[in-house]
């Protein structure tokens, strides 16, 4: 891939896992008008993400990212917005204090839109029809309308996405994200969680530590920190055709940035290469991410980093793996080693949700809580072996409390999920899983700091 980058550079390339629109001249029109319209991210905001995600790199800081398996249109309400932003916040506060270090918080919002399938078609009894392939391009209705590619589309998540934007803006800087708030949420879900019992220590030292802080005169009055937060935006840029039109000229630096999102990724099914997604991402400058599935070669992962980070910058590249819970010690060593060997700095993250999807008894795809919470816990196991950073976790989750994996402190079981099964794609977390994952993962990355600050002290 030697050619000069242009932002349609990549319709030279080949290309998988994009609709095949009925009406060419219609997507022409629509791709222009979306070329004309304001950005939904600055520059300057995804240059401090790629800053942040640098201390990541070093082991500095630690990445939670999370959100929506598939954006709808359907779903679009501002309690759904509140709830999975307050989700990511108390995750963050749990493994702030467990970690000692800062946590970097990107939900998968705001553009999640567009999905990969794994097969053009999907069937129902005797009707065959195009795949669903997220609310951007067309209907989940299996009807044959609905099922046809629209342009219109894109203006319509343009739309919801800057909704969602200046909604998030507003709870990260006006006092709803504070930290007394976080907490008190926190102590919420231990109270009513089946397993508070066991999460009872942690939050009573990170109260402790809050008293603290408060004697010393540190508070949401003297200390902006404490009363807002940083939220960053990505998704995967998997419909290239709108990632384009969004694509501008930073005009303090001259280089270009997709503005559809602070945080891009390449996934799993579209890292080819010499493919035209690896075509896009290479050119412009925000941070980007990329799925690693069990059939990535090391030496393919080297030729990657090099299109993707030819600077090696450790803020550029996040490597989101996903397994599977039994095929982590397998898989991962090799690719640590080959990176670690080749002097690479990326970011490692863990997606403990993709490889772990299974067919219930009852028709219904779901995710094994136990299964994820395994595949977490090897990686940070194989990590720690290989002399590495596990600088991060990847999840599919949602604030509202439905039902779609199964398992939990709750004990969700197969005859759970359809009483409030309602994702467009993929099984989410809910709230209280995911705040019990980060409240688990918490008491392993304690556990560690803790022996390791014995192993100095001795």
């Amino acid at each position: 891939m030697t050619q000069k980058w242009t932002p349609e550079s990549w319709r030279n390339q080949p290309i998988i896992q994009v609709p095949t629109y009925p009406d060419q001249a219609k997507l022409r029109e629509t791709e222009e008008r979306l070329s004309q319209y304001p950005p939904l991210v600055f520059a300057g905001e995804a240059r401090d993400l790629r800053k942040r995600l640098g201390d990541v790199a070093l082991g500095k800081a630690f990445l939670v990212q999370g959100g929506d398996c598939a954006e709808s249109f359907k779903e679009f309400h501002p309690d759904n917005i509140r709830d999975t932003f307050r989700a990511l916040l108390q995750m963050a506060v749990v493994l702030t204090y467990a970690g000692a270090v800062p946590v970097v918080k990107v939900a998968r919002i705001a553009g999640q839109f567009a999905k990969p399938r794994s097969a053009d078609t999907e069937t129902q009894g005797d009707t065959e029809l195009p795949s669903y392939r997220g609310d951007i391009i067309n209907g989940i209705e299996f009807e044959s309308g609905a099922r046809v590619p629209d342009p219109e589309r894109m203006v319509s998540a343009y739309s919801q996405a800057a909704a969602t934007l200046n909604l998030l803006r507003a709870f990260a800087t006006g006092g709803y994200a504070g930290l007394e708030y976080v907490h008190r949420w926190n102590r919420g879900f231990v109270a009513d969680s089946p397993e508070g019992a066991r999460y009872e220590d942690l939050a009573n030292r990170i109260e402790e530590a809050l008293d603290f802080m408060n004697a010393c005169g540190i508070d949401a009055e003297s200390t902006p920190q404490l009363h807002g937060t940083e939220l960053y935006t990505s998704h995967e840029a998997l419909l290239l055709g709108y990632e384009q039109a969004l694509t501008r000229v930073d005009s303090t630096t001259g280089e270009w940035y997709d503005t559809s999102a602070h945080m891009l990724w390449i996934g799993d099914r579209t890292r080819q290469p010499d493919g035209a997604h690896v075509e896009f991402l290479r050119g412009v400058q925000n941070p980007i991410g990329m799925k690693c599935g069990p059939s990535l070669d090391p030496d393919e992962l080297i030729r990657l980093i090099d299109l993707l980070n030819p600077d090696n910058d450790p803020g550029r590249l996040t490597l989101i793996t996903r397994y599977g819970a039994d095929n982590v010690t397998e898989h991962l060593p090799k690719l640590l080693r080959k990176v670690k060997a080749e002097g690479r700095h990326v970011v490692w993250s863990c997606d403990p949700m993709h490889g772990n999807t299974i067919k219930a008894s009852t028709g219904y795809k779901t995710r094994p809580f136990d299964r994820i919470l395994k595949e977490v816990k090897d990686v940070f196991a194989v990590h720690k072996a290989e002399g590495t950073y596990a600088g991060g976790i990847h999840v599919e989750m949602t604030g509202q409390n439905v039902t779609e994996c199964i398992g939990g402190a709750h004990a969700l079981t197969e005859d759970d999920l359809s009483s409030r099964y309602h994702t467009h794609c993929d099984p989410r977390l809910n709230a209280n899983q995911a705040l019990e994952l980060a409240f688990l993962l918490a008491e392993a990355i304690k556990e560690e700091r803790d022996a390791g600050a014995h192993v100095k002290a001795s």
